[in-house]
C-alpha cells in the first residue's frame, strides 16, 4: 500500500510578520537554511520506498511560487491542489483524498502542515512506521508531541489506554490551557501537544467525512467533479468550493471519532524535535543561537546584548544592551517587541489590515511565475522598478491605459516585442514603450535577465495592465 504525503499550505503566518506576508507566507521561506520550510516539509518523507509523489494544497495567490520550489527539489511531479478560498484542513484534505483515490486505489494519506519544523527525520520516520501499521488497520491516527514544558500556546492531546504495538486510544482534545492547567497536563503525563498531523486511507477519511460532516463531503465532491487541470495546478470549481463549510480535520472528524469509543481514532507519541514554529520566539527556540544567546541573521552586530533575535535583510543592524527583544529588519518595516509579547504581532498586523497598509500582503520585493520585481523609487508620476526575469521565462504581451516606460538592461538579454516590431536589447542598452503601445519582455538567455524600468503617467497602479497573450494563464 502506497503512502501519500499531503502537504496543506494555506496558512498565512501572521505572528511571523514582517518576514511572512500575506503573498509570501512563512511556508515559502528558508527561516532556518537554504531551503523553505515547505521544502523541508517534502523531504522528510522523500526517498522512502513506499512513499507515492506528494499533493499539495495551497492558496492560489502562492501556486507559482510553490510549483518553482517543487520543481527545485526535482518534485515536479507532485500534485498541486489550488484552493479558491480558505476553508480550512478538512475541505483541503477532502480534496487530497478524492485525487489520491483517481487511479482506483486507496493509499494512506499522511496529511501534514507545510510549516513545522522537525529537527530529527530518523525519529519522525520511526513515528510514522508506528501509524500506518494502525493507518492500514482502518484507524484515523494523529501524531502527539511529547512536551517537555507547559505550553499554553499550543492545543493538546489525551491519551486513553495503550493499543496493540506503539499507539494510544485517543480520548480528547483540549483547547489551548491557561498556564495552571497546561502544568497540570505535563504532571499528569497523559498528554501531548496537538502537532495537526494525521494518517489515515483515503477511504477511511472519506467515510468518516459522510458519517460526521456530509455537507463538507458533499460540496467537495461537487467542485472536485467540476474542476480542471490547468498545467501544473488541479483547479476545483470556485462557486462549489466557497459553498463548503469551514472546519478542522480535528473537530470535523476525530474529536467525534474519541467521543464515539470505537477505537479507530489514535495517537501515536512523537518526540522529534518538532515545533509549529509559530512565533518569532519559538523561532530562536529551534534556531542556532550563538554563545550569548542570540540568533541572528543577515548583517548583524550585538554588543552586550544577550536572548535576542535580529534578523536584517537589507542593512545593517546593530544592538548595544539589550535582552530578549525580537528585531526583524526588511526592505519596508522594522519590528522591534520583547520576546514576551510575540504573540501579540497577529494584533498589529489586525492594525495594519484595518488601515489597508500593502505591507500586510507583500514585500517589496514581489514573486512572479516569471521572476520578480523589486519597486526602488517612486514619486508624482513615476516608479524605478528592478525587474528579473528568468532564462527562458516571458511576461505576458500586455498594454497600459496610464503610463509609459523606459526598460534599461543591466545583465542578460532581452526580447523586447513593442507594437508590430521584435528586437534584441543587450547590456547597457535600452528602449522606450509609449503609452497605449502593445508590448512583451522576454528573456531568451541561458542567465537571469536584469532590467531597471522607469514608468511615467498619470497611475501607475499595477492593475492597469490589459493582458492580450500569457503562458501563466492569468
Amino acid at each position: 500500500m502506497s503512502l501519500i504525503h499531503v502537504v496543506l499550505s494555506g496558512g498565512s503566518g501572521t505572528r511571523l510578520w514582517p518576514l511572512s506576508r500575506a503573498h509570501y507566507p512563512k511556508q515559502l521561506i528558508p527561516l532556518l537554511g537554504e531551503r523553505s520550510l515547505l521544502q523541508d516539509t517534502l523531504m522528510r518523507l522523500h526517498g522512502m520506498e513506499t512513499t507515492a509523489p506528494p499533493i499539495v494544497v495551497c492558496n492560489e495567490n502562492h501556486r507559482f511560487m510553490v510549483a518553482e520550489q517543487l520543481r527545485l527539489l526535482g518534485l515536479a511531479e507532485g500534485r498541486i491542489l489550488l484552493e479558491p478560498v480558505g476553508r480550512n484542513t478538512a475541505p483541503a484534505l477532502t480534496l487530497a483524498a478524492l485525487a489520491a483515490q483517481e487511479g482506483g486505489g486507496d493509499p494512506v494519506l499522511l496529511a501534514t502542515p507545510a510549516d513545522h519544523v522537525i529537527q530529527e527525520v530518523d525519529a519522525f520516520r520511526e513515528a510514522l512506521g508506528y501509524g500506518l501499521t494502525h493507518a492500514q488497520g482502518g484507524a484515523v491516527v494523529t501524531f502527539g508531541v511529547v512536551p517537555d514544558h507547559p505550553e499554553t500556546g499550543y492545543g493538546y492531546i489525551q491519551r486513553g489506554e495503550p493499543l496493540e504495538g506503539v499507539g494510544y486510544r485517543l480520548v480528547a482534545f483540549k483547547e489551548k490551557p491557561d498556564q495552571l492547567t497546561a502544568e497540570s497536563y505535563l504532571a499528569a503525563g497523559d498528554y501531548y501537544w496537538n502537532s495537526g498531523m494525521f494518517m489515515m486511507r483515503a477511504s477511511v477519511w472519506l467515510e468518516q467525512l459522510a458519517r460526521y460532516r456530509p455537507e463538507i463531503l458533499e460540496a467537495c465532491r461537487r467542485a472536485w467533479a467540476a474542476g480542471r487541470s490547468d498545467g501544473d495546478f488541479c483547479r476545483v470549481d470556485a462557486e462549489a468550493f466557497a459553498a463548503c463549510p469551514e472546519d478542522s480535520i480535528d473537530y470535523a472528524v476525530m474529536e467525534p471519532l474519541a467521543v464515539s469509543g470505537e477505537g479507530k481514532a489514535v495517537v501515536v507519541p512523537l518526540d522529534a524535535g518538532w515545533s509549529d514554529v509559530g512565533s518569532w520566539d519559538a523561532l530562536w527556540a529551534v534556531g542556532g543561537r550563538d554563545e550569548e544567546d542570540n540568533l541572528t541573521r543577515g548583517d548583524v552586530l550585538t554588543y552586550a546584548s544577550r536572548g535576542n533575535l535580529v534578523f536584517a535583510e537589507h542593512r545593517l543592524v546593530g544592538t548595544v544592551g539589550v535582552e530578549d527583544l525580537i528585531v526583524v529588519e526588511t526592505a519596508d518595516a522594522v519590528l522591534v517587541a520583547h520576546k514576551d509579547k510575540v504573540q501579540e504581532v497577529k494584533a498589529l498586523v489586525d492594525r495594519l489590515k484595518a488601515r489597508q497598509r500593502p505591507e500586510v500582503l507583500e514585500h517589496r520585493r514581489v514573486y512572479r511565475p516569471w521572476g520578480s520585481y523589486e519597486s526602488i523609487d517612486s514619486g508624482h508620476r513615476f516608479q524605478v522598478k528592478r525587474i528579473v526575469v528568468k532564462p527562458g521565462a516571458s511576461l505576458s504581451l500586455q498594454m497600459h491605459h496610464h503610463r509609459a516606460e523606459h526598460w534599461i538592461v543591466v545583465r542578460g538579454t532581452a526580447r523586447v516585442t513593442r507594437g508590430e516590431e521584435e528586437f534584441l536589447l543587450s547590456e547597457n542598452e535600452s528602449t522606450y514603450i509609449p503609452l497605449g503601445v502593445v508590448h512583451r519582455l522576454e528573456n531568451p538567455g541561458t542567465i537571469p535577465l536584469e532590467i531597471i524600468e522607469v514608468q511615467s503617467g498619470s497611475y501607475l497602479g499595477e492593475d492597469d495592465i490589459v493582458r492580450f497573450e500569457d503562458r501563466y494563464g492569468r
